[in-house]
């Protein structure tokens, strides 16, 4: 066998640098997606405040936005198909079953959220919506994205109880409000393991964040405009004076639209995040993102944290350790195969050749691959290098074509060595 086509399984050496190096990728996308939701945030405070610009219509701004991210998304496709184009494209039958159910789910979660922030206050929102994390890992656990295990478990609800105590305030209690905050939790949850179920499936055309933002948009756009339609009330916003003359329509267009090219840029980041690490780090760093406010916020302006917010933060920041420490050794005890110059093998026409190079190894090669057949069938082993946030491996299940796929190969090579 050739050198420069040896394949061999990574050795702990070679699985922490693959966690380094994911570490590293991963963390530039969480940092990208924190400065475009920061800067977001911001100019949402700005649009939305009746100090200065006082555009009192938040759906009807996120429609906009939608369609915004679908033009860019076709720009991107248009440019630079070898990457942002896959061959394929979901049929009209995929499209109403697994396309649409995500971009209403979103547009549900948005529009509950936005509802629900007018009869309760912004800090009881946030203790309600940060049981997201809780639904997202059980979504995953019922999608099979990740590999059900009581120690993932227990880390999770040491986050959620340390972000309770880390926003709690006396407030005031609105049953309608806890509905609609949990109910938008539980379709936020739901949206992103949806999501990522969709970029995992490549016969959909839906494997990279372009692609998927492409296809969800036109839906989501739709569906917010006509929950915008009844809770905005158009031509209450088409009356205001934002809209009183041509070129004071045109100021305020280019107001409203301007921060959509923020909001794209965010959310390829998230997807981003989604396809490589999966919804449960990505709600973690979520998290993390509230934490680092919170401290900075605290540090530089002064904010007054009580010793139960303290608390909060301390534990929420444990739970975040232990998480990261979680996939860590899961990632240690996965096994991987490496081509020649140390990669992951993590596609078909990768395997293709794994299985051509060790039908003509001989005997050595097939008992390796032979162990490693073995570790595939196990479900706490992992196949997959890049869905992970801080690991070499993916602790989630590949889907069922791609895993019988891996399966056969290898069972057949082994059958057929000498």
């Amino acid at each position: 066998m050739d050198e420069d086509e040896h394949v061999h399984l990574a050795s702990l050496t070679e699985k922490k640098r693959l966690w380094w190096r994911n570490a590293v990728i991963n963390g530039a996308f969480i940092v990208s997606w924190f400065f475009f939701a920061t800067v977001l945030s911001v100019y949402n405070k700005w649009m939305f405040s009746p100090d200065h610009f006082g555009f009192p219509y938040p759906l009807f701004v996120t429609t906009l936005h939608m369609f915004v991210q679908f033009v860019l998304s076709a720009a991107l496709r248009v440019l630079f198909p070898a990457k942002f184009r896959p061959d394929r494209s979901p049929s009209m039958q995929d499209y109403g079953r697994k396309v649409a159910p995500t971009a209403v789910a979103t547009c549900l979660d948005i529009g509950l959220s936005n509802l629900s922030l007018k009869t309760i206050t912004l800090s009881f929102y946030t203790m309600c919506k940060s049981s997201s994390l809780i639904f997202v890992l059980g979504f995953a656990f019922l999608l099979r994205l990740e590999t059900f295990s009581y120690r993932l478990v227990a880390v999770i609800f040491l986050i959620f109880s340390g972000v309770v105590l880390m926003v709690v305030t006396e407030t005031h209690f609105v049953l309608s409000g806890l509905i609609l905050v949990l109910s938008a939790s539980a379709l936020g949850g739901l949206r992103w393991c949806l999501s990522q179920v969709l970029m995992k499936d490549k016969k959909l055309g839906m494997d990279n964040p372009a692609a998927t933002i492409f296809w969800l948009a036109p839906i989501m756009g739709a569906t917010l405009a006509i929950i915008s339609l009844f809770l905005d009330g158009w031509m209450d916003v088409f009356r205001s004076k934002f809209f009183e003359d041509f070129w004071t329509s045109l100021h305020s267009a280019f107001f409203l639209l301007c921060p959509g090219v923020v909001a794209f840029c965010m959310l390829m980041s998230e997807f981003y995040i989604v396809q490589r690490a999966g919804v449960v780090p990505m709600s973690i760093a979520g998290i993390a993102k509230e934490v680092t406010t919170i401290t900075i916020s605290a540090w530089a302006f002064g904010d007054e944290l009580t010793p139960l917010n303290i608390t909060g933060v301390a534990i929420t920041t444990c739970g975040i350790v232990l998480y990261t420490y979680h996939k860590y050794e899961k990632s240690l005890n996965s096994t991987i195969p490496l081509d020649a110059h140390g990669n992951p093998l993590a596609s078909d026409e990768d395997l293709t050749s794994y299985v051509e190079l060790e039908q003509t190894d001989g005997m050595e090669t097939s008992s390796m691959l032979r162990g490693a057949s073995e570790t595939v069938s196990d479900t706490e082993s992992t196949y997959a290098n890049r869905q992970v946030l801080f690991s070499a491996g993916n602790d989630g299940e590949e889907d069922a074509e791609e895993y019988q796929s891996i399966r056969s190969a290898m069972n057949w090579t082994h059958e057929s060595a000498p």
